[in-house]
């Protein structure tokens, strides 16, 4: 009972959602570890207490019959444009009329995967410019086979949207990440723009190549910082280094498919797919190494150590939080407050295994409170994002997707 209530006093002095007795007390996380041996490195870095949300809400399905639909984003009049992993990208009025597919999409190599160990390559993210306003510019994330040398790349591109929302323009590749490999799986693909406008990429370590997250001479277990225009900001941390590629702002990740720009702080945050037992929230900071595959929680699909088996290690970050068993993250937002006000500040994380959306509450960068929303749902949950409203809307990873949207109960 002692520990009850000195977790009651810290729920109330961090200003935590008020809670009844029973579930602040209760762990939102029930069954066995994968690796019952590894201890966290810190108290509070997994498992946190359960949070609930006390505003009702409703869910409303916009569209339905998307291919695996993967990334989205809205814009201020409230269209939504959504990639669909075959290659395809869709737009959703306001009315909430699903168009045809927007003409000028560069060619795309997809697969059909689905659980561990599968490909999941294809058409991924998609993001305004910061000025999409004046210059109907998007940017969007790819897997491509390079005409020169047959090996396929994440890649990056821009092009200018047409008024009508149905054809691009103007495009240009503005990055692809070295090297090119024959093999489709771990390559992450999220993007984010800066306050200062830089844009943030994801790369994944390509799961037989998780060596080279540690190495600065390729961009694989990676995030990634350019400009808008595919040049390299002067400020990033080994411009100048030799050995070192320029792009390169973080290293030591596995597969980050959650990036997003945190408005509490100013800071790019992501969530990646860690082995069994071992899915990570970061804060990526310039020049820091997040240990993969040196150090990490949990372990390899087959039940092996991964490396060493260790978890921590002098001179690599540890994660802010980890969950396990895993699950699954992959679209990730740091939410404003504007229509749900208790989840001001929280992190909302889209989980693929678990078919749910993780609610995870801050306290600085202490995670504090979980909750497991919308397992209604009962689909993997690809995506999830903010529109200009706080209205959120989430992307269901299906063979016949659905974009749903989530708001107040009236």
């Amino acid at each position: 009972m002692r520990f009850s209530l000195a977790l009651a006093a810290s729920v109330i002095a961090l200003g935590l959602p008020a809670l009844a007795t029973a579930t602040a007390f209760a762990q939102v996380e029930t069954k066995p570890p994968e690796v019952p041996t590894e201890k966290p490195a810190f108290a509070g870095q997994t498992r946190a207490p359960t949070v609930k949300t006390k505003a009702a809400y409703e869910l409303t399905t916009l569209a339905t019959g998307l291919n695996h639909p993967w990334g989205m984003a809205v814009s201020p009049r409230g269209s939504i444009l959504v990639t669909e992993r075959a290659g395809r990208l869709r737009v959703i009025g306001p009315d909430g009329k699903l168009g045809d597919p927007v003409s000028g999409v560069p060619e795309v190599v997809a697969s059909a995967g689905g659980g561990p160990g599968s490909s999941q390559a294809g058409l991924f993210d998609v993001v305004f410019s910061p000025d999409f306003a004046a210059d109907r510019t998007i940017f969007f994330s790819y897997f491509a086979k390079s005409p020169a040398d047959g090996l396929l790349r994440l890649t990056v591109a821009r092009a200018k949207l047409s008024p009508d929302n149905k054809a691009h323009s103007d495009l240009k590749v503005i990055f692809a990440a070295e090297p090119g490999y024959d093999k489709q799986l771990n390559i992450g693909g999220r993007l984010a723009f800066a306050r200062d406008k830089t844009l943030f990429i994801s790369v994944g370590d390509r799961f037989q190549l998780m060596d080279k997250a540690q190495s600065l001479d390729n961009d694989l277990g990676k995030i990634v910082r350019i400009n808008a225009d595919g040049s390299i900001p002067k400020d990033n941390p080994f411009v100048g280094k030799a050995g070192a590629r320029p792009e390169i702002w973080s290293y030591g990740v596995r597969n980050t498919e959650g990036l997003t720009l945190n408005p509490a702080d100013g800071r790019i945050w992501e969530v990646e797919h860690g082995p069994r037992g071992g899915d990570e929230i970061n804060r990526p900071d310039a020049a820091k190494n997040y240990g993969w595959p040196v150090i990490t929680y949990g372990e390899d699909y087959n039940g092996k150590p991964i490396k060493d088996g260790i978890t921590a290690k002098a001179g690599l970050e540890q994660p802010l939080y980890y969950w396990d068993p895993v699950i699954a993250p992959s679209g990730l937002v740091a939410y404003s407050g504007k229509m749900f006000p208790e989840w001001k500040g929280n992190l909302l994380v889209g989980s693929l295994k678990q078919m749910h959306v993780a609610r995870v509450v801050l306290d600085g960068t202490k995670v504090v409170g979980e909750e497991r929303l919308f397992p209604e749902i009962g689909a993997r949950i690809r995506d999830v994002v903010e529109g200009p409203d706080g209205a959120l809307y989430l992307s269901t990873d299906e063979e016949a997707g659905k974009v749903i949207k989530v708001t107040l109960k009236k």
